[in-house]
């Protein structure tokens, strides 16, 4: 949510019907954000496109009683050159911040005044708080956060995963379990992909590293019983890097705030912190920051009314979360990410399975 860029009047015709005066102000009103008060011009204040989105920042002016309205909101659209091929994950935003979002404590997420998918598209769209002002993202990718900051995001982490902590609705009324059949489904879809990737890779894949391939795929059924255990479990964000966290910037009161949401499913909740930690950062930082971020995870979880889970059982499913991101990279891989991205996750993350002896969780 960069700052903006220059005040360019509402003319793309791409933008869906949602930003017509009339219906921001009746989401504006359902949000309890507007009374009397009615939405009387649009403005497009700045435009970006992302991978697999568009982000338009909308300027918003008022005819009437508008005290406590947003000035400006953002408004999140399917790139088109992926709308179809990637619709799932727009569906599964549209179904986080209408079914989910509205059930949690405040102050995790941006607050979301409208949300769609269609079907026949298919298309979708979010109207979002924006936090431009208030908020920003920690550093320029691929640098790593500071301490303060990296707590400040473990912290707001916690306490998201402590919301949906063990939910009596988990698999019924949010999100679905994986049975036993789909896990190993997908195994075995990996595992085509592995052989491909290998066979790419030549000599730049070790034989140590080959070898944990195969083991992790051998084990998988025995290694997927923590899942199916359905205890400490949660709803995982499953993209859960420093970059998609926003923190107040310098004197402002606030909570940092998680945002995109298209990988989010039910998941043993370490599966985000190895993601964050052991895939993306090198040995130096991680080794630094590892021990106390797991420790400020595990104090926010307690202090959220999580109970039954020790620091032990942390530190035993974040090994184990390490050693299953060794299979990102190949995902990665296999959708044409560049190696830019899936290279570098690959060294990390193997670095950090050695450090952590993980593979004496295969047995």
């Amino acid at each position: 949510m960069a700052r903006d860029r220059g005040i360019v009047a509402m003319t793309s015709p791409q933008l869906p019907a949602v930003v017509e005066s009339a219906q921001l102000t009746a989401a504006l009103r359902r949000g309890g954000v507007l009374d009397a008060g009615a939405v009387r011009e649009v403005k497009v204040l700045h435009q970006r496109d992302t991978l697999v989105s568009q982000i338009v920042r909308l300027g918003l002016r008022y005819v009437g009683e508008s005290a406590g309205a947003p000035q400006s909101l953002i408004l999140k659209t399917p790139n088109s050159a992926f709308a179809e091929s990637l619709a799932n994950g727009g569906r599964r935003e549209v179904d986080f911040y209408t079914q989910l979002a509205p059930k949690m404590p405040p102050g995790l997420v941006p607050r979301c005044f409208d949300g769609h998918f269609d079907e026949d598209g298919p298309t979708w769209h979010l109207l979002l708080e924006d936090l431009t002002d208030s908020h920003e993202i920690a550093t320029k990718w691929p640098l790593p956060p500071s301490r303060e900051q990296a707590m400040a995001i473990v912290t707001t982490l916690a306490r998201w995963h402590a919301a949906w902590w063990d939910h009596p609705g988990l698999g019924d009324t949010v999100g679905t379990w994986a049975s036993a059949e789909d896990r190993a489904q997908h195994m075995e879809t990996f595992a085509g992909h592995y052989d491909r990737f290998a066979d790419l890779l030549g000599d730049r894949l070790g034989e140590e590293r080959r070898t944990l391939y195969r083991r992790l795929i051998e084990h998988s059924a025995r290694l997927s019983q923590r899942y199916h255990s359905r205890r400490h479990i949660s709803i995982a964000h499953g993209d859960a890097h420093i970059w998609n966290f926003m923190l107040p910037r310098p004197g402002v009161a606030d909570t940092v705030r998680i945002f995109d949401f298209d990988q989010w499913r039910i998941n043993v909740p370490t599966s985000d912190l190895a993601y964050m930690m052991a895939m993306q950062w090198y040995p130096d930082r991680r080794q630094a920051l590892e021990r106390p971020l797991l420790n400020r995870y595990h104090e926010t979880l307690v202090a959220n009314g999580v109970s039954g889970y020790t620091r032990g059982a942390l530190d035993q499913d974040y090994r184990l979360s390490v050693l299953w991101h060794i299979t990102g990279p190949v995902w990665q891989w296999s959708i044409n990410i560049p190696p830019l991205i899936w290279w570098n996750n690959l060294e990390r993350v193997m670095m950090a399975v050695e450090d952590l002896g993980c593979e004496e969780l295969l047995g």
